[in-house]
């Protein structure tokens, strides 16, 4: 999920990775721990009196197990080669072929079924951790400093290898699943990394499927629309070029401080005056930079902001509108005006047939009441926007509550994305699994014309 922000700093001491890290060997031995503890988890979840597969359940420790693993060593964007490597033994020992390489870390799980030549789909996890600054302190917190798993991209990972070990172990499905662990989500465009490196022509696929936890939407419900679910995400960079003065004598200058307020200004009318009322965007403008001190008028301002659209057609509009009004500013004022624009991600839209499907799949999984199939888009943004624009497919969210789930030693924050005081939800983990394995289970069991 990506959203702007500062690079975090470390302000606490390093922990010694050695004290933590857990080797291939160590994940091992902690998994065979795991299961040979007492079954815990899914109460939560049983009162909702959901369709979760109990071979699923059995293993959910092992499951908390990886998960924790990988929160606990976050890799940033195009570095998760640990996170890689775990993901792809856990794979091969399952008897998953694995691809690697694809969009530098990324990897793609080769799952067939009884039918081998039969139809194919792809499901989607993310990889990568943010540049944030860890505030929880439980045992499973992260080992390096400023890097932080505050998405749930570790819980995405093991709710599908919680898939992946199920349907290894049972292959009637005719055809063949393509699990993709895809990196640098946040900021890097790893999606469209994979799609470029040949994601769809080297694994041919139907329809391709994604899903991201969401705070704030109560455990055991999902939300889901079709069309646009998420924002485009784009950057500008606008720098006035004036001419300096002394602050006494602005008449022998060129303003670039009352330009770039006017030309800020100017810019919030292609909202209200050029965009139509129900067609949705937002133009913020986050940073304004100008001047070194009281008695000079410098030679340059500069505006940083983002913009976000549902439509490409809006986004369009916007980026004309706003070289348009700043041309006008130039000629109005005698400066010179350069505008970067940087369109990051396009909007994620849901594919009507694949979301109507994913939402029968949801209600037969925990129940028409737990299953909001038309909820509000959110403005945040998603690469998982460039593997649709490729081929059919649908994103969904699934709720990780308000975070009474954390452990003792959570962060004072809130348990929100993007925060130093988040952690994903483990009660989640054999929903989500099951929820891609009945996905998978009822695609191959549509009817399909000869």
């Amino acid at each position: 999920m990506v959203t702007a922000g500062p690079r975090a700093t470390d302000t606490r001491p390093a922990t010694p990775d050695t004290a933590r890290h857990i080797g291939p060997s160590r994940l091992r031995d902690r998994l065979d721990k795991a299961r040979r503890a007492p079954a815990r988890g899914g109460a939560t979840l049983r009162s909702f009196h959901m369709n979760l597969l109990e071979p699923i359940v059995a293993f959910q420790s092992d499951l908390k197990t990886i998960r924790r693993d990988l929160h606990a060593h976050p890799e940033l964007c195009y570095e998760e080669h640990r996170t890689s490597d775990t993901i792809a033994r856990l794979l091969e020992d399952w008897g998953i072929p694995v691809v690697r390489g694809l969009g530098g870390t990324g990897l793609v799980g080769v799952l067939e079924g009884a039918d081998r030549n039969g139809p194919a789909i792809g499901l989607r996890a993310d990889m990568d951790a943010l540049p944030l600054q860890e505030l929880n302190t439980f045992e499973h917190a992260s080992v390096h400093p400023g890097k932080m798993h505050a998405c749930g991209h570790d819980g995405h990972c093991a709710m599908l290898l919680g898939a992946a070990r199920h349907l290894a172990a049972h292959r009637d499905f005719p055809g063949t699943v393509y699990l993709i662990f895809q990196p640098a989500e946040e900021g890097g465009g790893g999606g469209k990394a994979m799609v470029d490196d040949g994601l769809f022509t080297r694994f041919p696929m139907e329809a391709v499927f994604g899903m991201h936890n969401w705070p704030g939407i109560p455990v055991g419900s999902f939300a889901v629309t079709p069309g646009p679910m998420m924002a485009s995400s784009n950057d500008f960079r606008i720098v006035v070029k004036g001419k300096g003065t002394h602050a006494a004598l602005p008449h022998l200058g060129i303003d670039p401080v009352m330009i770039a307020v006017q030309l800020a200004q100017s810019l919030q009318t292609i909202l209200t005056r050029n965009k139509k009322p129900i067609d949705t965007a937002v133009l913020s403008i986050t940073q304004i930079h100008a001047g070194t001190t009281t008695n000079i008028v410098p030679d340059e301002a500069e505006m940083v902001g983002t913009v976000r659209t549902f439509t490409i057609d809006v986004l369009d509009l916007i980026e004309q509108r706003m070289r348009e009004i700043a041309q006008g500013m130039e000629l109005a004022h005698g400066a010179r005006i350069e505008v970067d624009f940087q369109r990051k991600y396009p909007p994620l839209i849901n594919h009507p047939d694949e979301t109507r499907f994913v939402a029968d799949v949801l209600r037969s999984l925990v129940g028409p009441d737990q299953v909001d199939a038309a909820t509000e888009p959110t403005m945040g943004a998603e690469d998982f926007a460039f593997m649709l624009q490729e081929k059919p497919g649908c994103y969904v969210f699934i709720g990780n509550g308000d975070g009474a789930h954390r452990e003792s030693g959570h962060g004072l924050g809130p348990c929100t994305l993007h925060n130093g005081s988040y952690d994903f939800n483990d009660d989640l983990l054999p929903l989500g699994a099951s929820f891609w394995v009945k996905l998978v289970s009822d695609w191959f069991a549509r009817p399909r014309s000869v």
